[in-house]
């Protein structure tokens, strides 16, 4: 295990304490003393993962976070002594994938860190196959092999935890998901009261995909029951036949000229996260 975790917070026996922690797990540890910090130490090392302190001098945790969004989708965990339900939703519509409130159990912020890693790396393709499946639906398409979600043509920025449950929506198109199962499967750990946590990041999913946030075309609530990937007519996956041309595929051969969607002929597992 090498990953590197930097840890930002003002309060230099935290950090510290923290460094000791994660170091006993195996990771490499970057100590950052407030935002700037943070922000120049990011842009000079390789990070997978940032624990970032809210109330800093210089440039606060929650600035930086926004700062740090505009280029990069690595994991963000929140450390706060905030702990009113308005300050968790607040850190994470602003981009953090998890929020920690003070004081914590040490083995629990280890486990947090480990789960986010875990998923950023099954995400990021670190010691992953490639594969070259696209699964198409309406505007929206998601590419397995670039782990990339493209809204009419353009790649859609998008944190870890977002492209995670864009994930499982898009290998399920049309099936409704409870906001304890979203939880379940995309934080991998048992659900305790998930709706505000799935609530948010859904609105925030739906800021950088819809065309009208407000009158969402593609991640719809199914109020009472949860959420679901409305499924466009015509959507497949690239390795899936397309209805309108299965029968002609059999009958003449395609042009050289033709696109990525030549195995469209092709079968599908069809297997689910």
């Amino acid at each position: 295990m090498n990953e590197c975790v930097l840890v930002v917070d003002d309060d230099r026996q935290i950090v510290k304490a923290i460094a000791i922690l994660l170091e006993q797990e195996g990771y490499r540890v970057l100590k950052a003393y407030d935002g700037l910090e943070a922000l120049d130490l990011l842009a000079r090392e390789e990070v997978q993962l940032i624990l970032m302190d809210v109330m800093m001098p210089k440039l606060d945790g929650l600035s930086a976070l926004l700062k740090i969004r505009e280029r990069r989708n690595l994991p963000i965990i929140v450390l706060s002594a905030k702990s009113e339900d308005t300050d968790k939703i607040l850190g994470l519509s602003m981009g953090a994938d998890d929020y920690v409130t003070k004081p914590y159990h040490p083995q629990e912020l280890a486990a947090r860190v480990k789960s986010q890693l875990r998923r950023y790396t099954r995400l990021g393709g670190i010691g992953q196959q490639a594969q070259e499946d696209r699964i198409e639906n309406g505007r929206l398409s998601y590419s397995e092999r670039e782990r990339t979600l493209y809204a009419d043509g353009e790649p859609v920025r998008l944190t870890a935890t977002e492209l995670k449950i864009v994930e499982l929506f898009m290998r399920n198109l049309g099936r409704v998901f409870p906001a304890e199962e979203i939880y379940r499967r995309v934080w991998e750990e048992e659900a305790y009261l998930p709706e505000n946590t799935v609530m948010v990041h859904i609105r925030r999913i739906r800021e950088k995909i819809e065309l009208n946030p407000k009158e969402p075309e593609y991640v719809k609530v199914v109020w009472g029951i949860g959420y679901k990937m409305e499924k466009k007519e015509g959507s497949r996956r690239a390795d899936q036949p397309d209805p309108g041309r299965q029968s002609a595929c059999g009958e003449r051969r395609r042009e050289s000229a033709a696109g990525p969607g030549d195995a469209e002929c092709e079968g599908a597992d069809g297997k689910l996260l």
